[in-house]
């Protein structure tokens, strides 16, 4: 007799097992012990199989199956490491790897063999013997779509390949349907000889295809494209149940390095019907170095700890699964229970850290401090003077102090609009030079006035007046169509990259083309007024709010278009007769948290060296947040504040996470992306520019602008510098908004070492080393002063010694049997001696990386 605990899905032996049965068990956990080292090793509390029962319609069903094992909330995937056996054998087969495969009508057993653990399945077999009911938009697109037949690369693209054009991704199933039935006289596909179709010949590579083969003869999608071309090509009927979503079977698990996990896709129907489409849907893997995933959903956890999210899509419906990668070893609980919570930011870090068993460098030294808060601020180096207060400063609340007071620097206007710049600032060959330069200075004033982010949007997104007085305006200068403009507004304001939904349906989000052109329609009732011809002649040109919107139509169909936002409802009685400003009510409601994420995200990449989400501006469900808990709370917490800029960068800048060093330990060398050490980043090419004319005490000069301007403050991008373009501003003639290219190049390295414009900066009469030759400091406060210049730090013992060592010994007055020096040589020779030290010294500090990267 055999005793059994049964609970859905799962049985377990509790008592005598027969000799089959156990040979079986022995079989399936050396199986496990060799694929899974230690899997079954400490044993499972309980082990079940996903879905917990099956129904197979059709001769082309199949079905994947998962079993899992499970220790407390700690589960593995079991599935390569079971054995199976079809128990009815006359109605379904198994595979080794889990896969069902119906062989006849009724209803059968298949035995799972885990270590211990018998499990039973109970599998339904409906319609084996019946010709399946094949329709292009349930079995034939998918196909299309697993073989990339219309991806971008291929015929998806928006001019097809070689005159065969499919929709992308299979957004559009009756553009479809005409380029496979009705194209070209029909000739891709015969009713009469499917096999012979052009439709399988040149997938097959029968017939040369520039693609290559895409399927194979006799397998499973071949046969269901035969049966569809020899049922002639139906579509799907009126009252079949339409495919509406996806689930996704793990959502979230937790491997060790090395461990697979075998993931489930299930389309969900309007009947409530369910699919397995494991093998037709496509996956992309985050971080694939960190865990790899194959076309069948196979995940596999790579050496590295950290966390990938994997992207699963099928048909236009995409889901994720969060693979989490501890490092083995971790701390207690109480050791992230102990550490520094300055606000809700610690917290939130030091709960990811304690997932992926990282932990946090040591704190940043108070010099450290204060070069990076100043430099994120305020864009400049501190001074020797700010320096030596500081570090001698031993109150508490002294850098809560020193945020507050650099708020109030002239410098900081100038920096967080120059960021702003990159991202608004337009081509005054396109705009004229007034324009261009009226809306810098505007862009400054905004930042100067300390507007809130809710007010800029607004001032930007419905501005009007002339281009000449009212400068926010320019942006409709710039650009000048709602096709144009709304692709920037919502990338800036929303995070929303929607420039794909413009000819087709956006291939990573949810947005169509309707949903883009409806949105552009807000921004159909701007009027101009004047005539364009710049650059310096480019008159005023007044924006204004026209009477009649022009009509925003849809490319394909040709319907006119309401203003809508792509989700939710704007208000019904708003009193705006602006639809942009409807829009920006729309934009800033608590409904749509996109306006506030992609501001806190652009600050929080400024100040931590990365964003929560990569790129800044991209944010979707297919590129999630490395902390989505932090980015949501920081969001709030920018809401909660009125949208104030300054309370933001208090709030990041007041973490205790903000202050932590650059150094790895050994828990954290390989994060790159949870915070949990300072991510150094290189000064931005005008800070860094104007950080060398700061230390060397030689203003640049600058076409264009006034003597002694700083690289900050210039007006357009256009104007020459060799070394701003080599630190990589943005190309002069890109249209906003632009990226920077934040990483180093030898080019920028030769540049430093080499160049001869920093070579006149620091060897300059009058410059900062014939001040310091000529000063009565000695050689020791000399080195110091130039520490404190460039590191905002004193130089360590070993570094002071090797510094004094380049000045040599001090000249001689000469002796009685020579000529006496005068006091005057004397001095010259003083100086002469100090110069060349210094200049070497300094030189030698311009290309350390303490020096131009923010640390």
């Amino acid at each position: 007799m055999t005793s059994v605990f049964i609970v859905p899905g799962v049985c377990r032996i509790m008592n005598s097992v027969r000799p089959r049965s156990l040979i079986h068990s022995l079989v399936a956990v050396a199986l496990i012990l060799g694929a899974a080292p230690g899997a079954f090793a400490a044993g499972f509390e309980r082990v079940t199989v996903t879905p917990e029962s099956v129904t197979l319609r059709g001769p082309h069903a199949r079905q994947q199956i998962v079993v899992t094992g499970w220790k407390g909330d700690r589960a593995t995937d079991l599935t390569r490491a079971s054995r199976f056996e079809s128990e009815s054998p006359e109605v379904v087969t198994v595979a080794p790897s889990g896969l069902l495969e119906p062989l006849g009508d009724g209803e059968g057993i298949v035995g799972v063999l885990a270590g211990e653990y018998r499990l039973s399945l109970r599998v339904r077999v409906v319609d084996r013997g019946a010709r399946p009911s094949v329709t292009l938009e349930d079995d034939v697109l998918p196909i299309f779509t697993r073989t990339g037949c219309n991806s971008g690369p291929c015929h998806g693209k928006q001019d097809g390949q070689k005159g065969f054009r499919l929709s992308l991704w299979a957004f559009e199933p009756d553009q479809d349907y005409g380029a496979l039935v009705q194209q070209s006289r029909g000739r891709r596909v015969a009713a009469s000889r499917p096999d012979r179709s052009l439709l399988l010949e040149k997938a097959t590579a029968r017939v040369p295809h520039g693609g290559g083969p895409r399927l194979e003869e006799h397998t499973v999608n071949y046969e269901l494209l035969k049966e569809w071309l020899a049922q002639g090509f139906p579509r799907r009927a009126a009252d079949a149940p339409t495919f509406e979503d996806i689930r996704v079977f793990p959502q979230r698990r937790r491997l060790v390095f090395g461990e697979k996990q075998q993931l489930l896709v299930m389309a969900l129907y309007s009947d409530g019907s369910e699919r397995d489409v494991t093998r037709l849907a496509d996956y992309m893997s985050t971080e694939s170095p960190i865990v790899r995933v194959d076309k069948h959903g196979l995940l596999e956890a790579g050496p590295l700890p950290g966390e990938a999210t994997i992207l699963v899509r099928y048909m236009g419906k995409m889901k994720l699964c969060r693979a989490l990668i501890p490092l083995p070893g971790a701390p207690s609980p109480e050791f992230y229970e102990s550490l520094p919570r300055l606000n809700f930011i610690d917290g939130l870090v030091w709960k990811k850290l304690e997932l992926l068993g990282l932990t946090p460098s040591e704190p940043a030294t108070d010099a450290q401090f204060l070069r990076r808060v100043t430099l994120d601020i305020a864009g400049r180096l501190p001074t020797p003077d700010e320096a030596r207060s500081f570090l001698a400063d031993t109150s508490p609340d002294r850098r809560d102090r020193l945020i507050d007071r650099l708020f109030d620097d002239p410098y900081y206007p100038d920096f967080w609009a120059n960021k702003w710049a990159d991202l608004l600032l337009p081509d005054p060959y396109r705009v004229g030079i007034k324009a261009t330069v009226n809306f810098d200075a505007w862009l400054k004033e905004c930042f100067r006035r300390d507007l809130t982010y809710a007010e800029f949007a607004r001032a930007v997104v419905a501005g009007q007046g002339s281009t000449w007085r009212q400068s926010s305006a320019v942006v409709f200068r710039n650009r000048r169509t709602p096709e144009e403009i709304v692709t920037m507004i919502s990338q800036l304001f929303l995070g929303i990259r929607l420039e794909c939904a413009r000819c087709h349906h956006h291939p990573f989000e949810v947005y169509s083309q309707r949903d883009f052109f409806s949105l552009a329609a807000f921004f159909s009732q701007i009027g101009r007024k004047g005539g364009l011809s710049p650059p310096i002649s480019g008159a005023a040109e007044k924006i204004f709010v026209a009477s009649k919107p022009t009509p925003v139509k849809h490319p394909k169909t040709g319907e006119v278009l309401p203003p809508a936002p792509l989700f939710g409802s704007v208000p019904k009685d708003s009193p705006h007769r602006d639809l942009r400003q409807v829009l920006v009510d729309w934009m800033i409601s608590p409904e749509n948290d996109y306006f506030a994420k992609v501001q806190v995200n652009r600050v929080w990449m400024d100040l931590m060296g990365r964003g929560l989400v990569e790129p800044v501006d991209d944010l979707r469900t297919s590129n999630p947040a490395s902390n989505d808990e932090l980015l949501t709370a920081l969001a709030k917490s920018f809401r909660d504040q009125g949208f104030s800029v300054k309370a933001l960068l208090r709030t990041i800048m007041s973490s205790h996470v903000y202050a932590l060093s650059s150094l790895p330990g050994d828990r954290n060398v390989a994060d790159t992306r949870n915070y949990s050490r300072k991510y150094r980043q290189r000064l931005r090419a005008e800070v860094l520019l104007d950080a060398v004319s700061f230390v060397t005490d030689v203003p640049e000069d600058f076409a264009a602008m006034p003597a002694d301007s700083r690289a900050m403050q210039l007006w357009t991008r256009r104007l020459p510098s060799l070394f701003l373009d080599t630190f990589a501003r943005p190309d002069r003639n890109l249209s906003p908004p632009c990226e920077r290219i934040e990483d180093s190049s030898v080019v920028q390295a030769l540049h430093l070492m080499n160049s001869p414009r920093l070579y006149k900066k620091v060897t300059k009469d009058g410059g900062r080393v014939d001040q310091l030759a000529r000063s009565d400091k000695t050689d020791a406060q000399i080195v110091e002063e130039l520490y404190l210049l460039c590191y905002s730090r004193f130089p360590l013992s070993g570094e002071l010694e090797v510094c004094l060592a380049e000045f040599g010994p001090p000249p001689s007055p000469g002796g009685a049997s020579a000529n006496p020096k005068s006091s005057r040589e004397l001095e010259d020779a003083q100086v002469a001696r100090r110069r060349v030290a210094l200049e070497d010294i300094l030189w030698a500090l311009l290309n350390t990386p303490e020096f131009f990267y923010k640390d």
